[in-house]
C-alpha cells in the first residue's frame, strides 16, 4: 500500500511529498537550475538528468518516508494550483528514534526564487513538521561556509552555529568543510 502524500501549507508556498508519477517535473527543476545547484551538491550520477532516474529517486524516497527514515517535500508557489513548476526542495534525512530524535535537513532553492525569504518559509515549515508532528527534539543542517545564503535561512530559522566539521562532505568532487548549524525543540521534554 502506498503511504499518502503529505502536504503542507506556508503564506507563499505548497510542500508536497511527492511520488514518481512527479519525475518529469523534478528533472525539469534539476535541469532548470543545474548551474546555480552544482557548487552545492555532490556530483550527480550518469543519467541524473533524465526522468528515470529521477523516478528511482522518488520511489527510493517514498520507501524510506514509508519506513520513517526521512521526509522529501517539494516546493511549489501557492498560486501554481496545478503543481506544475518545482521550485525546490526541503528534506528531513536520516531521521533517527530512540534516544536521538534527530535528523538532518537539507535544502534547495530554484536560481529565480532566492533572496526573497522562500526558502527561509519552506525551512521552518519543515522544522515545525519535524517537531510537532515527527516529535523530534533536535534538527541539524550542515552548511559550507562560503554559501552565505544557506547559512542566512538557517540563522533566520533559529539554528545556531555548533562549530565546524572540516572535511564533512564530498561535494562535486571535493572534500569540504560545513558549518554544523543545530535547533532544538526546547519545548521537548
Amino acid at each position: 500500500m502506498a503511504m499518502e502524500s503529505i502536504t503542507l501549507q506556508t503564506k507563499r508556498l505548497t510542500l508536497k511529498t511527492l511520488d514518481e508519477s512527479y519525475a518529469v517535473r523534478v528533472c525539469a527543476f534539476y535541469e532548470r537550475n543545474k548551474k546555480h545547484l552544482e557548487p552545492w551538491e555532490p556530483a550527480r550520477a550518469e543519467g541524473f538528468y533524465t526522468p528515470e532516474l529521477q523516478a528511482q529517486y522518488l520511489a527510493d524516497d517514498m520507501r524510506k518516508m514509508e519506513e520513517g527514515r526521512m521526509k522529501k517535500f517539494w516546493l511549489f508557489e501557492k498560486t501554481d494550483t496545478a503543481l506544475q513548476n518545482v521550485i525546490g526542495s526541503v528534506s528531513l534525512n536520516e531521521i533517527v528514534r530512540g534516544c536521538f530524535l534527530s535528523c538532518f535537513i537539507g535544502y534547495r532553492i530554484a536560481a529565480g526564487h532566492t533572496n526573497c525569504g522562500l526558502m527561509s518559509e519552506a525551512v521552518s515549515a519543515a522544522v515545525d513538521h519535524a517537531f510537532n508532528d515527527l516529535h523530534l527534539h533536535r534538527v541539524e543542517a550542515n552548511v559550507i561556509p562560503r554559501n552565505i545564503a544557506s547559512l542566512r535561512v538557517a540563522e533566520k530559522c533559529g539554528f545556531t552555529n555548533e562549530g565546524l566539521a572540516r572535511q564533512y562532505l564530498k561535494i562535486h568532487g571535493v572534500w569540504e568543510d560545513h558549518v554544523h548549524m543545530v535547533r532544538l525543540n526546547v519545548g521537548m521534554e
